[in-house]
């Protein structure tokens, strides 16, 4: 737990700032939701935080695949949509 002092600073515990590489001089940003307030580390320089992010991830390979699948299943559903619309309807 910290303690708001009077000048509104609050002391981050020194177990968060190892693991999040928070020294002085480094940048935080405050965002407040809806019951909370969360306080976002940033990166000396974020570009080479980001890189490598996504190694091993999600690929463009792996996305085109996916589309060519969801491809198939749109043209299947058109197809069957024009099937039914030529198709009269036969009432007795």
């Amino acid at each position: 737990m910290t303690t708001v002092s009077s000048r509104g600073r609050v002391t981050i515990p020194v177990e968060l700032r190892k693991r999040f590489n928070i020294e002085p001089g480094s940048q935080v940003e405050w965002i407040a939701d809806e019951n909370a307030i969360k306080l976002i580390s940033l990166q000396k320089d974020p570009i080479a935080a980001f890189r490598g992010a996504g190694l091993g991830r999600y690929t463009s390979d792996q996305l085109i695949k996916d589309r060519n699948k969801e491809r198939l299943v749109e043209n299947a559903s058109s197809v069957e949509q024009l099937r039914r619309r030529d198709k009269p309807d036969i009432i007795i």
